[in-house]
C-alpha cells in the first residue's frame, strides 16, 4: 500500500508539492478552502471581460516545466508560453517613455537614446545581478537553509567567497544609486523590490539578483493566460491520481508525540504519515496547530507590503500600453517610507497596468482592454480600506488621465478590486501580506519558517515560508520541501 499524503492548501506550491509527492509515490488529498484551487492565481469573469485576478509577471518556467518532465509528461501537452519581447513600458511624469526589451542589446541602445546616457554601468550592474544569481541560488534558493548538512555544501563556499560582491551590507537602493548614471535607472531598479514586498531603501542590495532573473531567463506569458498554470498543474496532479478536495477547510492537524497523524476537517478526522501544509505559516500556528508554540523569530517578522488591485474592463484599446507598463510617480522614495513607517498610502502612487488580452485576445471584447491595475500599499493594521480605495481610485484615475491624455472614467464598463482586507480573507495571508514576511533585513531569509517541523512528517511550502514568495519561489519551496520527505 502507497503511503497517504495530505496538502493543506491549493496555492502553486500545494499543487507542486502534491504532484511531487505523487511522483514519490504517495496517495495525494488536497484539501482546500476555497471553491476553486490556485490561492492567489485564480481568475474573475466580469461580463465579457476575464482578468487573470492574481501574479501577472512569469520567469523562470524551466521550474513548472520541471514538473511534466518530473511526471514523465511532455510539458506542452499541458501547458504553453511565449517569451515576452518587452520586460515592461515605463512611463514617467515628465513624459520620458522607456520600453525595457528583453534583448539587451536593444534595451542597452533604448536606455542610451531615451535617457541619453553611457550604457556601460547597466552592462556591468547586470553582470554584478548575474553574480549574485551565479553565487547564491544553489545556496539559498534550492536547498533548505535549517539543515546544517547545507552549510558544508560546495554552494555555500561559493557563496562565502563571493561574500564582497553580494551588496549583503549594503541597501538595495544605495547599490543601484551607485551603480547606475541616471536616477530613471535607479527608480526602475529599486522597483525589483516590490516583487517580494520588500522596501528598496531598506532591503539589502543582495536582491538585486532579481532583474537576472527577468532579464536573462526572460519574462514569460501563458499563451492561455497566467491562470492556465494553475489549471494545466491541476491537471497533471488529477492525471497523477491525486484528490483534490474543494469547499474542504481543514481545521487541525493531528499529532501524537512530535509525530503527524493527519488532519481534522469540518466532517471527518483523515489520517496521513506526510501532511504538507501550504497555508499561511502565521494562521497556520494560530489555527492548525493551537498546541504547538510557534517559533518567535518568524511570528515577529515585518510582513511584506500588500496591493490595492482594480479590474476594469476598459471600451478602447490603447496601441501606447504593452502587456506590462508602470507609470512611476515622482516620489517613489515617499511612497516606501509611508507603506514601511507610517502604514498608509501616497496620494501620487506609482501605478502598474498589466493587459493580458494583449496576448490573449478572449479576455475582452474586440473594441475593448482588461486591465489589471495595481498599486503597493502596506498590509492591513487596522486602516480603513474603504475610505482609502475611494482615495487610491481617483488618485489613479487622475494620473492616467494626465499621462494617458483620457478620460478613463467614461470608458470603465466592468469593474472588482482586492485590498489587503479581501487578499486575507480569500487566500488566508496574514494582514493581506502578498509575501509573507518582507526581506527588508539582511536576516530576514534565515527567520522564514523552514520547509520542515519538529513535527516528524510535517513539511511546509509556499510564499511565507523558506525560500520566499513570487511563483517560482514557491515552486522551489515545493521543490525543497518533498525532497526532505522520504519516499513512500
Amino acid at each position: 500500500m502507497p503511503g497517504k499524503a495530505i496538502v493543506i492548501g491549493s496555492g502553486i506550491a500545494g499543487i507542486a508539492g502534491a504532484i511531487r509527492l505523487a511522483c514519490k509515490g504517495f496517495e495525494v488529498d488536497v484539501f482546500e478552502a476555497n471553491a476553486y484551487p490556485g490561492g492567489k492565481l485564480t481568475v474573475l469573469q466580469l461580463g465579457d471581460y476575464r482578468f487573470d485576478a492574481g501574479p501577472s509577471l512569469f520567469t523562470m518556467p524551466h521550474l513548472v516545466d520541471e514538473l511534466f518532465r518530473l511526471a514523465g509528461k511532455d510539458p506542452v501537452d499541458y501547458f504553453q508560453y511565449e517569451k515576452c519581447q518587452t520586460a515592461c513600458h515605463y512611463f514617467f511624469e515628465d513624459g520620458t517613455f522607456l520600453p525595457f526589451s528583453t534583448t539587451k542589446a536593444a534595451l542597452f541602445r533604448q536606455v542610451e537614446e531615451t535617457l541619453n546616457v553611457d550604457s556601460i554601468p547597466l552592462q556591468k550592474h547586470f553582470r554584478r545581478s548575474a553574480l549574485i544569481y551565479e553565487a547564491t541560488h544553489k545556496a539559498f534558493m534550492e536547498r533548505s537553509l535549517h539543515k546544517l548538512s547545507s552549510y558544508f555544501s560546495g554552494a555555500i563556499l561559493k557563496c562565502v567567497a563571493h561574500i564582497p560582491w553580494l551588496n549583503i551590507f549594503t541597501t538595495m537602493h544605495k547599490a543601484n544609486d551607485k551603480a547606475l548614471n541616471h536616477p530613471k535607472l535607479v527608480q526602475i531598479f529599486d522597483r525589483y523590490a516590490t516583487y517580494n514586498g520588500s522596501d528598496p531603501y531598506q532591503a539589502p542590495g543582495i536582491l538585486n539578483i532579481i532583474p537576472h532573473l527577468e532579464h536573462e531567463t526572460g519574462t514569460f506569458f501563458p499563451v492561455e493566460g497566467m491562470h492556465s498554470i494553475t489549471t494545466s498543474l491541476v491537471r497533471l496532479a488529477e492525471d497523477l491520481g491525486v484528490n483534490f478536495h474543494l469547499n474542504c477547510k481543514v481545521e487541525e492537524i493531528l499529532t501524537n508525540n512530535q509525530k503527524v497523524t493527519g488532519i481534522r476537517t469540518g466532517k471527518e478526522m483523515i489520517s496521513a504519515e506526510v501532511v504538507l501544509c501550504n497555508s499561511d505559516i502565521k494562521p497556520a500556528y494560530k489555527n492548525l496547530l493551537p498546541g504547538e508554540i510557534p517559533p518567535r523569530k518568524t511570528m515577529e517578522q515585518e510582513p511584506s507590503s500588500s496591493a490595492m488591485i482594480f479590474y476594469w474592463g476598459v471600451r478602447r484599446k490603447f496601441p501606447q500600453l504593452d502587456l506590462h507598463n508602470i507609470f512611476f510617480s515622482d516620489n517613489y522614495q515617499e511612497e516606501f517610507r509611508k507603506m514601511f513607517e507610517d502604514r498608509s498610502v501616497t496620494s501620487d502612487p506609482t501605478v502598474y497596468v498589466h493587459i493580458s488580452s494583449k496576448y490573449v485576445k478572449r479576455d475582452a471584447p474586440d473594441y475593448a482592454e482588461n486591465w489589471f491595475v495595481m498599486v503597493n500599499v502596506p498590509c492591513n493594521t487596522g486602516q480603513d480600506w474603504s475610505a482609502l480605495r475611494t482615495q487610491v481610485r481617483r488618485d489613479v484615475i487622475t494620473k492616467l488621465n494626465r499621462m494617458l491624455r483620457t478620460d478613463l472614467e467614461s470608458l470603465i464598463e466592468e469593474e472588482d478590486y482586492l485590498d489587503p482586507v479581501r487578499i486575507e480573507q480569500r487566500t488566508s495571508s496574514f494582514a493581506g501580506a502578498l509575501y509573507g514576511a518582507s526581506s527588508n533585513d539582511r536576516m530576514a531569509a534565515f527567520f522564514r519558517h523552514p520547509n520542515f517541523s519538529k513535527i516528524k512528517g510535517l513539511y511546509f511550502a509556499g510564499g511565507s515560508v523558506h525560500p520566499g514568495g513570487g511563483i517560482p519561489l514557491c515552486l522551489l519551496s515545493a521543490k525543497i520541501a518533498s525532497e526532505l520527505v522520504p519516499s513512500a
